[in-house]
């Protein structure tokens, strides 16, 4: 059977190839794509609205963006880092919409507010100080500190009925934020792909790949229904595989890709449906990580909108799988051992005891273990109102470190051939949120003959690339401003105004 030769080859039908695709398909229109998902459809991995918390994370509420150090000081530098990239892609949905390429907003983005909420003397003097440093950097105009329980309760009455009077209890809030319908903005952007061209293979299964002479890639796979194996030569690949993504970089030999490993996170949401408690709450409420949990196990009461449906979710609970994605295999975990990352997963191990023991009791906690977690949040929570349900694999990063051996990240990881012509994602969150900037970035890392010729509509895409919104308090209102006009989260909300009252 005669080799089909592209451009580019997409692997997995997540938000980061749609994104990826998508921005292709708008500098460069004629380029031949072809994209491989292994299920049946796009988005029911990680990108999946269920699968995760939908938060447009922009280091609002998120206190892991910016932790404390052992001296009590906090640097301000990551969360805005994380912010000014969630601009980035704020900018480039807002032209998509423009361009008729995405919906109306409300069908993937609504504004919700953001919140941390903390309890004890400690923790609040901690928030009031992290306040302090945020309320004057432009992305952060707004920012609101309380630790008046009348206050908070007029922002999220959920958190305050039934509360203890001498509670110390603290809270933020910025009315800026967003809730993101990730698998829907996915379908969007594969929607717009297939009608422009772009050959989309479902239930089709990635086998291997190998470079050839020449620096292009041949690509193996098999597809689901009658198991017909055939190949496919593309000039360049993204793996954007999810959990996946790891055992096949692995499988292309790419030297880069030495080093790494993944340990695997499973997670359950308790979920609500109840108009009656959903209407109490427009916000994405987020505490303080308990010693030793990952930052994506840090916990939040959310409001959630999908498919025009506002729900609640509370959690995650994480728990342990050694597989790397929902659908994935028990074997993912050892089959990704090889020599050359043993030595850093060993260390990770030695390191992480916390993290060990915080997993044990996760898994060994009760149905009443978790709700005793959800009324820390929700006082008034009653069992029969929340139910279960089961959230994405994450897969976190261990790689080589020049002095502990080995180290576990956080976030997320894109690892590139030295010749770009093969890219692939690690890691989990923000990752979502922060598509768009890791995908200019690899654009420009891999596609360097053609970046100075693209330049201008990336600019066109995304007005404020190449600026730091925050060192421009001008420029960032105007963003905000434009982007929150298109996207349409200037308006108000009915329930957010009924619930203040």
């Amino acid at each position: 059977m005669s080799t089909k030769s592209v451009d580019v080859i997409l692997i997995g039908g997540g938000i980061m190839s749609a994104t990826l695709g998508t921005m292709i398909k708008q500098l460069q229109p004629d380029w031949s794509i072809v994209l491989f998902e292994r299920l049946n459809d796009v988005a029911l991995e990680s990108s999946n609205p269920w699968n995760n918390a939908g938060t447009g994370h922009a280091a609002l509420a998120e206190l892991n963006y910016m932790p404390e150090a052992a001296d009590g000081t906090m640097e301000p530098s990551k969360a805005i880092n994380i912010n000014e990239q969630f601009q980035v892609s704020r900018q480039f949905w807002a032209s998509l919409v423009e361009f008729g390429v995405l919906d109306a907003p409300t069908t993937f983005i609504n504004p919700t507010p953001h919140m941390t909420f903390v309890r004890g003397a400690d923790n609040v003097d901690y928030l009031r100080r992290r306040w302090e440093i945020l309320k004057d950097e432009p992305l952060f105009e707004g920012i609101e500190f309380s630790d008046d329980p009348r206050q908070i309760y007029k922002w999220a009455p959920l958190l305050m009925r039934h509360r203890q009077k001498d509670e110390k209890i603290a809270a933020t809030r910025i009315t800026s934020g967003t809730d993101v319908d990730f698998g829907s903005l996915t379908h969007q952007l594969v929607d717009y792909l297939r009608a422009n061209g772009v050959d989309y293979r479902s239930e089709t299964t990635v086998k291997g790949l190998k470079k050839q002479k020449d620096g292009s890639w041949t690509v193996r796979v098999r597809e689901r229904i009658g198991g017909t194996p055939y190949s496919i030569n593309g000039k360049f690949v993204f793996v954007g595989a999810g959990g996946g993504a790891l055992s096949l970089l692995q499988k292309s030999g790419i030297p880069e890709i030495k080093g790494f490993g993944g340990f695997p996170i499973s997670g359950k949401f308790f979920r609500t449906d109840n108009p009656e408690i959903v209407a109490q709450h427009q916000a994405k409420v987020y505490g303080k990580a308990s010693v030793g949990a990952p930052p994506m196990s840090v916990p939040h009461l959310d409001t959630r909108v999908v498919d025009g449906q506002a729900s609640l979710l509370f959690g995650p609970y994480a728990g342990f799988s050694p597989k790397f994605l929902k659908s994935g295999s028990w074997f993912d975990l050892p089959g990704s051992i090889r020599l050359h990352n043993l030595g850093p997963m060993l260390a990770v191990a030695r390191d992480n005891f916390d993290l060990v023991k915080y997993l044990v009791g996760e898994l060994l906690a009760s149905r009443s273990k978790k709700l005793e977690a959800l009324r820390e949040f929700m006082p008034t929570a009653q069992s029969k109102d929340w139910r279960l349900i089961t959230a994405g694999q994450r897969v976190q990063v261990m790689k080589k470190d020049p002095k502990r051996g080995g180290v576990l990240q956080f976030g997320t990881e894109v690892v590139t051939s030295a010749d770009g012509t093969i890219a692939g994602l690690l890691g989990a969150s923000p990752g979502a949120s922060t598509a768009v900037p890791i995908m200019i970035d690899l654009i420009r890392k891999c596609f360097p003959a053609e970046s100075a010729a693209w330049e201008p509509k990336l600019k066109q895409l995304v007005p404020s690339l190449g600026t730091k919104l925050n060192a421009d308090p001008a420029a960032a209102e105007q963003s905000l401003d434009e982007t929150a006009k298109v996207l349409d989260l200037t308006r108000s909300d009915e329930r957010a105004v009924a619930t203040a009252s």
